[in-house]
């Protein structure tokens, strides 16, 4: 049984006429009347008395009609539910994040967008560590993630996309010398401990360009695994942090920030997304998050 079966068989019921009942189809009676006897045949029994004015439902088409009614309203349901979930206007947006997209305000911004965009979606946001979110997006954990950038973005079936880029910062301890300074060299740092984000290497960039300034590797004071954890030890005077612009939002006793003039070390942001297989909700999100880079 079809659902056009389904349509055909109601519109005669409704009609009580096969000529009407045709005529609204915008078929030919004949054909009409073929597709509804080969319903009949398939149900195992006349689903109509017919008679030379009209057509009457039999007590088994009497049933079919509630419940053809019924299966057309669900698979009218299931096309328009499909259809709002391609268009992004239902479904799930799972994103994770890390540093700059919550200090710069563009995660805010791009679900603030989405939000008032497609209310219905749903957004799930969630932090994590930027080596994290290349693997949690290829495996199908995550759909969207936000991260400085790192060599792992670059994996085959990874899509990365530049949506951020600012100079850096010394976050220093209030009382260290250096904090003295309106603004700070490399050079200046040549000699000083500094603290670099994440033990598995995540500020791998930051790491090379700042040898290749020096010409020597950079004291490694610590590695740490979050943004607050740099900061505080910067703070608690443990070395110095070089940080993107956005952190200096981020006031902790004891920190003061400091320019850098090292053009060369600006901090960036990537969006990172799956090559393909994306949902019509995570589409739409992408659109918006280029949008507003």
């Amino acid at each position: 049984m079809e659902l056009r079966h389904l349509r055909y068989f109601l519109a005669v019921a409704e009609e009580g006429h096969f000529g009407r009942a045709a005529e609204r189809l915008n078929i030919v009676p004949p054909a009409l009347s073929m597709q509804i006897k080969a319903l009949e045949e398939e149900l195992g029994g006349p689903l109509f008395t017919r008679t030379s004015r009209k057509v009457v439902l039999t007590e088994a088409g009497r049933l079919l009609q509630v419940e053809a009614q019924r299966t057309l309203e669900q698979a009218e349901n299931a096309r328009l539910a499909v259809q709002r979930s391609m268009r992004g206007e239902s479904g799930r947006v799972r994103i994770g994040f890390a540093g700059n997209a919550v200090f710069s305000g563009k995660l805010t911004q791009d679900m603030r967008a989405f939000r008032n965009a497609y209310p219905d979606a749903e957004l799930v946001a969630r932090e994590v560590a930027p080596l994290l979110q290349a693997d949690a997006i290829l495996s199908g954990q995550l759909d969207i993630g936000y991260t400085p950038e790192h060599s792992l973005l670059y994996a085959p079936g990874l899509l990365s996309e530049k949506v951020g880029l600012w100079s850096r910062l010394v976050a220093i301890a209030d009382d260290h010398p250096l904090a003295e300074q309106p603004y700070l060299t490399v050079d200046m740092l040549a000699d000083e401990p500094i603290i670099f984000y994440d033990s598995h290497s995540a500020d791998e960039p930051l790491y090379t360009a700042l040898t290749q300034i020096l010409g020597h590797a950079p004291k490694i004071a610590h590695r740490t695994s979050s943004t607050l954890s740099v900061l505080t030890l910067a703070a608690a005077g443990q070395g110095l942090a070089l940080v993107p612009e956005p952190l200096q939002n981020i006031a902790i006793p004891g920190l003061v920030y400091r320019p850098l003039d090292a053009p060369e070390l600006s901090a960036n942001l990537m969006l990172i997304s799956r090559k393909r297989d994306n949902s019509g909700a995570v589409q739409a999100y992408l659109a918006i998050a280029r949008e507003n880079a």
